[in-house]
């Protein structure tokens, strides 16, 4: 587990832990009220921590369709290979793909998806002892 992930589902915890203790404070009255409440707002967080690779991934692959339409449409008659940044958490931004061209080994472009409009290069790996301008695939534009 990312330490981000452990410092956010710990500050989850210590949140609802205070929210239960607070309803035990309550009066017998609102008492009930209060632990449904404070249940249903666990209920919430509890689910948030288990969609959200879900919904991150699900993401990733709208905006891996979106650039290969963008691949296609800029660069017809070529092959690609396209790849989300993985490493052991979440140090990498999943919505920068890497692309490596098939007419171009040891090049790594990598693309920023906002959406189907906004496509860019924002990166360039190039082989050692190659600048990114001698690059094939290289484009200058910047990213918004």
């Amino acid at each position: 587990m990312h330490p981000i992930t452990g410092i956010e589902m710990t500050m989850t915890a210590a949140f609802i832990m205070i929210i239960f203790a607070a309803t035990l404070l309550m009066p017998k009255k609102s008492r009930k009220r209060s632990l449904i409440a404070a249940s249903s707002i666990t209920v919430l967080f509890l689910s948030f921590f288990v969609i959200r690779p879900y919904w991150v991934d699900y993401q990733v692959s709208k905006k891996t369709e979106q650039l290969n339409l963008f691949l296609e449409e800029k660069y017809p008659n070529q092959g690609w290979e396209i790849r989300h940044q993985t490493g052991t958490g979440r140090q990498y931004n999943p919505y920068q793909l890497s692309v490596e061209f098939e007419n171009e080994k040891g090049w790594t472009y990598t693309y920023s998806v906002v959406d189907k409009e906004n496509i860019c290069q924002s990166v360039w790996t190039p082989p050692e002892g190659s600048f990114p301008r001698d690059g094939k695939h290289f484009e200058r534009n910047h990213c918004e």
